[in-house]
């Protein structure tokens, strides 16, 4: 949705712990003269009332959903928005964008809290990755963590800190040394340490950002953002795409930042939550028809960091029933055979978007070299070799040989 916005441009200013003296002229004097100011209680109780004679508005919660509202009840006012560090950071001014565009805005950014939590670490921060946990799970910050890397997390409040140290623990990190900074850039700054297990700190200041240093158990599974997890890491009923077959699946479905993919047949949901870490921005809808695997799809995409994953039912009463934003890519690991799929996915999908589907039986073979035929693509076939013991000498096991068939849809197909 977008508000028309007729009056004079947003003033977006951001505003750092050291409130009103660490302003700059510009900002100031926008504050001075706006009809309006928004913000939160804190952000709004920085500003001297002497020095600001506007309305004062304390944004309700929640947020989001109140701001079309809100800007249309003031529309024409001079306008100025409070906002922590840099607006374009994780911030408000990204939605006021959105909402208004971007030519309703003036931004005015202060250093945002990477900045200066970087500024105090000794960090660089082209090459520090930040995960916010405002309205987010915990566990998001999962598929960033790598032994050795640095790594801020944005805390939702006082709590984040300790509650961070039990998700390192829990997931192999638990030495790692976290360190807390509080109230940057205000008369009330405070750096604490401490190793991710040992963690006994006090809790502290809701306005916080906390430091990873990242030290890996290597007695631990090793989880990246790279395709091929450890089958180990999904528990469900068995229903699992293989880790190697995954890797050479999730190679063919190409994932890019941004992008939607389509699941269909679930499982153990490995192949969505697969996609979805490859990126903070990638997003899947998995359509899983047995009740029992679709909740064991949710507390895998949790377990695994990207509790986004969305979990629906059978694909076709799914997409007969309810609308669905059009996928980038669809994959195929389920129900090959079952009338009117197929059709169904080619139709759903964009142009340009890549369809990849995955057979292990001679009957959904046959359909998917029928569909080459008329469609092109590119049709593979692999099978995975795994050793296990032999009483005292070891052999090689054969898994299900898989038959791929990878194609992108074009204008003519």
């Amino acid at each position: 949705m977008t508000v028309p916005w007729s009056g004079p441009p947003v003033v977006v200013a951001g505003i750092g712990a050291d409130g009103w003296d660490g302003l700059g002229r510009v900002a100031r004097e926008d504050i001075a003269t706006a009809e309006v100011l928004f913000g939160s209680a804190r952000q709004l109780a920085l500003v001297p009332e002497r020095d600001s004679a506007g309305e004062r508005v304390v944004w309700p919660s929640p947020l989001v959903p109140a701001l079309a509202g809100l800007f249309e009840r003031y529309a024409g006012a001079r306008v100025c928005v409070l906002a922590s560090g840099d607006p374009m950071f994780y911030g408000i001014g990204v939605t006021l964008a959105r909402l208004l565009g971007a030519g309703a805005l003036r931004v005015l950014p202060q250093p945002s809290s990477a900045s200066l939590a970087c500024a105090r670490l000794g960090w660089g921060l082209a090459e520090t990755p930040v995960v916010s946990v405002v309205g987010r799970a915990l566990e998001s910050v999962l598929p960033e963590l790598v032994d050795g890397r640095r790594v801020l997390v944005l805390s939702a409040d006082e709590h984040t800190p300790g509650q961070l140290a039990e998700v390192l623990g829990r997931n192999g990190f638990g030495d790692s040394q976290l360190t807390v900074l509080e109230q940057l850039g205000g008369s009330a700054e405070r750096v604490d340490k401490g190793i991710a297990k040992q963690w006994q700190r006090p809790t502290g200041d809701p306005l916080n950002i906390v430091a990873i240093e990242c030290v890996a158990d290597p007695a631990h599974l090793r989880a990246t953002r790279l395709p091929g997890l450890p089958d180990e890491l999904f528990s469900g009923d068995g229903q699992l795409t293989k880790n190697e077959v995954r890797a050479l699946t999730l190679t063919a479905l190409a994932p890019a930042p941004g992008e939607l993919l389509w699941d269909i047949g679930g499982g153990s949901g490995s192949i969505a939550i697969e996609w979805c870490r490859t990126h903070p921005t990638c997003r899947a809808i998995t359509f899983e028809r047995l009740e029992h695997r679709r909740r064991q799809i949710t507390e895998n995409a949790a377990a695994l960091g990207v509790p986004h994953v969305v979990v629906r039912g059978e694909a076709l009463t799914e997409l007969q029933t309810t609308e669905f934003a059009s996928p980038d890519t669809i994959f195929v690991g389920g129900g090959l055979t079952q009338d009117g799929l197929l059709e169904t996915c080619w139709s759903q999908l964009r142009q340009g978007g890549r369809l990849v589907v995955n057979a292990v039986t001679a009957e959904s073979e046959s359909l998917l070299l029928t569909w080459a035929a008329t469609h092109g693509g590119a049709l593979r076939k692999f099978q995975i070799y795994r050793a296990e013991p032999l009483g005292s000498f070891t052999t090689w096991r054969p898994q299900l040989p898989v038959t791929q068939w990878s194609v992108v849809k074009m204008h003519n197909a």
